[in-house]
């Protein structure tokens, strides 16, 4: 089956595809009953971006869901929104935007197959099993066809797995190599374990640092399911907003967001929150998916020293053993992250540029920009907090 057979069509609601529809594509897997693979792909998350208002008019972010049908039947779908800017992406692309504008063309709007304000490794092309050829390359084939359509710049997709920017490479999308920092759950017992993998100065500083951030004056406590309530909610949107004040000018996320969190989320969430003194005074959200704790974000009103490693980077690990996930991921940029456990790990994002002049000057971009990453990789990796024998286990 070829992918001209595929029917194509743009759904600017995701409420006019529907949950069982597109879940039926973006995580199969869990008709088990089971988590999906990524949360943040699922309709759940998705629809409560959506109607709480974090997408949508005056967002700069306008959702042109795809949808791939065969016979009526449909087979693929993917999270595509029209951007006006570059916030919220964290694959940064303002150079080229100030490049193509300093030339004369249009950079905005574009177009981005992405999860909005999440940067999380997951499917950005979801596929019923059995079409996976097929979906695939429809979805991209319709995505390229939508820019060129339009007269837009470029198209973008951010945050793929590794199979699909290679399958994407061989249809002639340009795939761009970064990087984050990832924690491993090698089978660890608890987090014992974990530090006797260490070598002793780093596995004395983590010690060093649990014990401070725990001596606080205050308790930890972790939220998940059932047991999270609005009064967390409440606690975690000040948290939020603090941050998001102070690194983005104004949330990403609006109130409401939170609150559909509570109702169709909670079971996605681990909520980790530090009291003191009757308190909430600082929070790190966690979402969890089968395989993977996936670090988002972070805020306090109180500052007490190592609390933030705690909270978003010990917690995390903690979690992960005790349910068992293979994989901490910590979010965008932090090379601190190196010292307590976290390596440097590929993520990958896909590129069309309409121009093929600015698209060559792209290419030889990223061609440069790879070799660096591999290098930086490999650097960081051998300044790792673990012993020689584990490294070389792992290898």
């Amino acid at each position: 089956m070829n992918a001209q057979e595929v029917e194509i069509r743009v759904v600017p609601h995701l409420s006019e595809i529907g949950q069982e529809v597109w879940d039926s594509c973006a995580c199969p897997e869990a008709a088990d009953g089971g988590p999906p693979l990524d949360p943040f792909t699922t309709f759940r998350f998705l629809s409560a971006l959506e109607e709480s208002g974090s997408v949508g008019p005056g967002t700069g972010w306008k959702p042109q869901y795809l949808q791939a049908s065969i016979a009526g039947e449909v087979i693929a779908v993917a999270p595509l929104y029209a951007k006006s800017h570059s916030q919220g992406e964290y694959i940064f692309d303002h150079s080229w935007a100030h490049a193509y504008e300093r030339a004369g063309g249009r950079y905005y709007p574009k177009l981005q197959i992405a999860v909005p304000h999440t940067p999380a490794t997951g499917r950005r092309f979801l596929v019923r099993p059995g079409f996976e050829e097929s979906g695939t390359a429809a979805l991209i084939q319709g995505a390229v066809q939508l820019t060129e359509n339009n007269a837009l710049s470029s198209l973008h997709v951010t945050f793929c797995t590794g199979d699909e920017a290679r399958r994407a490479e061989e249809i002639g999308l340009m795939a761009r190599k970064s990087q984050q920092f990832h924690w491993r759950n090698d089978g660890y017992a608890d987090f014992d374990a974990f530090l006797a993998t260490l070598n002793s100065r780093k596995r004395k500083n983590i010690r060093k640092e649990r014990a401070q951030a725990q001596n606080f004056g205050g308790t930890i406590r972790t939220f998940s399911g059932d047991d999270l309530q609005p009064e967390h909610w409440d606690a975690f949107w000040r948290f939020y907003q603090d941050t998001g004040a102070r690194k983005w000018g104004s949330p990403y996320l609006t109130r409401q967001f939170f609150d559909l969190a509570q109702e169709h989320l909670r079971d996605d969430v681990a909520l980790v929150l530090a009291a003191r003194e009757g308190r909430w005074v600082a929070g790190a959200l966690n979402f969890v998916g089968r395989e993977t704790l996936y670090g988002r974000y972070w805020g306090c009103t109180e500052h007490h020293p190592c609390l933030h490693f705690e909270l978003c980077y010990y917690q995390a690990i903690d979690i992960a053993i005790a349910r068992g996930l293979k994989t901490v991921e910590a979010g965008a940029q932090g090379e601190h992250k190196l010292a307590r456990g976290y390596l440097p790990t590929p993520t990958w994002s896909l590129h069309w540029m309409r121009d093929e002049g600015f698209a060559n000057a792209v290419a030889d971009y990223l061609e440069a920009e790879r070799n660096a990453v591999d290098q930086e990789i490999e650097i960081l990796t051998d300044y790792g907090p673990f012993k020689r024998a584990h490294v070389e286990e792992q290898e």
